[in-house]
């Protein structure tokens, strides 16, 4: 299948964060999953990712697998609620279920993600590569995320697996999201203030966009196992409050209290340099004040 990198190509959880902007990208991409995306791409509805009929008659040899939960604060609670899933019910059951079913089929890309916190914090050196110490076993959110990554290992000897491990995403979206810059955000918005645990982090922050120029490219590549997506630079927690205290004019609170999480992380980005041609086009500072004024935009 020639052409564009979306032909040819089913996504499934369209319907989420960064699901649209990757569709967005490629008119050609279809979307797989039980609720249509904000984007204008074929939907194909399946009531559960453990019966994917539908696909039977449809035309694809690449896939891109974002499902999954962010809230991981919730999914690391104490005690859950009877019933509710947990972490290992959004990451790893649907990833072995979908991988099950398109084994046997001839693909020649599956694109799943993971996420930086499964580095283990106080073994790493920076820049931080896919080689560095890990440590999954936090919390359920982040050994769901390392479990997945696991079946991803199993299922390689039948599919040609990349396993994106991400950074700290941002941009803009009207879904509640409970990342950093997206909690600032609906605080400014919604309470005219916000509050952070502390300045003094620094970290990898990524706009969405960006990344959905990195899926879209990396569809085209060959290179399979374990890849850092980010920036390769870092940014404090401060330079954000500053960002967005000047861009809201509105004030951040912070109450200098230990926070979670290395203090410092930076992707090394050596092997995405390497497998395809690209390079973030959003600065913090343009990617924070586009963020901020286009989810002012959906007050």
């Amino acid at each position: 299948m020639n052409g564009s990198p979306g032909r040819g190509t089913v996504l499934f959880g369209g319907s989420g964060f960064l699901g649209p902007y990757i569709l967005g990208r490629d008119p050609e991409m279809i979307s797989v999953g039980r609720r249509p995306p904000a984007a204008p791409n074929r939907h194909i509805h399946v009531d559960s990712l453990a019966d994917l009929r539908a696909l039977d008659d449809v035309p694809f040899d690449k896939v891109v697998f974002i499902v999954g939960h962010t809230d991981h604060h919730a999914l690391e609670r104490e005690r859950l609620d009877p019933g509710e899933p947990t972490a290992f019910d959004y990451h790893l059951a649907p990833l072995v279920q979908t991988l099950e079913q398109l084994k046997h089929r001839p693909l020649r890309r599956f694109i799943a993600f993971s996420t930086i916190l499964v580095y283990d914090p106080t073994r790493v050196t920076l820049p931080v590569s896919e080689h560095a110490p890990i440590d999954p076993y936090r919390n359920r959110y982040v050994l769901s995320k390392y479990l997945a990554e696991e079946a991803c290992r199993f299922y390689a000897r039948w599919v040609p697996i990349l396993t994106v491990r991400l950074s700290n995403l941002y941009g803009p979206t009207p879904l509640r999201r409970y990342d950093l810059i997206h909690i600032l955000i609906h605080q400014l918005l919604e309470q005219g203030r916000g509050e952070i645990w502390s300045r003094r982090p620094e970290r990898d922050f990524i706009h969405v966009d960006d990344v959905a120029r990195a899926v879209l490219a990396l569809l085209e590549s060959d290179h399979t196992g374990i890849v850092n997506l980010g920036t390769g630079t870092m940014t404090s927690v401060g330079r954000i409050v500053d960002l967005l205290q000047e861009v809201s004019g509105c004030t951040i609170a912070d109450r200098d209290v230990p926070v979670e999480g290395p203090m410092r992380f930076q992707c090394d980005m050596t092997t995405l340099n390497r497998i395809i041609d690209w390079r973030p086009e959003h600065t913090i500072e343009s990617g924070l004040r586009h963020t901020f004024q286009t989810m002012k935009s959906y007050r």
